[in-house]
């Protein structure tokens, strides 16, 4: 049972916790899907998880509003706080039975979770309060850039085309000498960036911060010390930012953003 009285990282993580065993609970069987055009879907699984979470969110913040990725907008058209929901984030690679998704939970420009339902043994969850942000084990996220891993994605469309695409990146030869390419197609990527699982993540396209898909994984980034801008090196929500490079740090941040800079026309 979901009451008021937990704070609102609680029941970012509640909800996200719950998506994420409908998300485990469905892996490997027949699904059915929903054709949205240009290619993409949804299966059985994203909307049973958005079923989920907004349980738990109508439960739990029955006056906020909720903007999810395959119901839309729901609640009060006057409401005063919005909850972005994104049940599952990376349907082709679940769809194929690939593990390598995530659950997005965020309260606009507040607290947030982010699930992988299948990290550790029963899934794990990333949580930020909007301030300070936490892994699993319930420490302090404290990203690095040791691992010199830097996520690209590669998804098409590409609406930065043709001044700047992050697939450009991996042709310069100044990123093979500082980073190696990792390819994950899921915004769980930010999470271990936050995490210091990753070095960076880069992604074109538009304003993404508040984007179902991307909110909560900038919230935890953001909270744990990161560099997160648009492509243009602009603070993503502060302007007309275009696209993400969440790093771990500065100098990991600054070097990206150089190559960028090469790769626009």
């Amino acid at each position: 049972m979901i009451h008021q009285e937990l704070s609102d990282t609680e029941v970012a993580a509640a909800a996200a916790t719950a998506g994420a065993e409908v998300v485990r609970g469905l892996h490997g069987r027949e699904l059915d899907r929903v054709d949205k055009g240009a290619g993409d879907f949804a299966t059985t699984a994203d909307l049973e998880a958005e079923r989920a979470i907004l349980d738990v969110l109508r439960t739990a913040r029955p006056d906020d509003a909720v903007l999810g990725e395959e119901g839309g907008r729901q609640g009060a058209a006057g409401a005063r706080r919005e909850w972005l929901v994104d049940p599952l984030c990376g349907t082709l690679n679940y769809a194929v039975g690939n593990k390598l998704v995530a659950v997005n939970v965020a309260l606009r420009g507040g607290a947030a979770a982010v699930a992988d339902p299948f990290g550790g043994e029963a899934g794990e969850v990333f949580r930020t309060d909007g301030t300070r942000a936490w892994g699993p084990d319930g420490r302090p996220l404290v990203p690095t850039a040791a691992t010199g891993l830097v996520d690209v994605n590669l998804d098409p469309p590409f609406p930065g085309a043709p001044g700047f695409r992050a697939v450009d990146l991996l042709a310069h030869p100044g990123f093979a000498a500082a980073f190696r390419p990792r390819v994950v197609s899921t915004s769980l990527a930010l999470a271990w960036v936050a995490a210091g699982k990753r070095a960076a993540y880069v992604t074109d396209g538009g304003d993404l911060s508040g984007s179902v898909h991307f909110a909560a994984g900038i919230a935890l980034c953001r909270a744990a010390g990161c560099v997160v801008t648009g492509i243009d090196g602009t603070p993503v929500g502060e302007g007309p930012a275009r696209g993400l490079v969440a790093a771990a740090d500065a100098g990991t941040h600054a070097r990206l953003m150089e190559l960028v800079r090469a790769r626009r026309t």
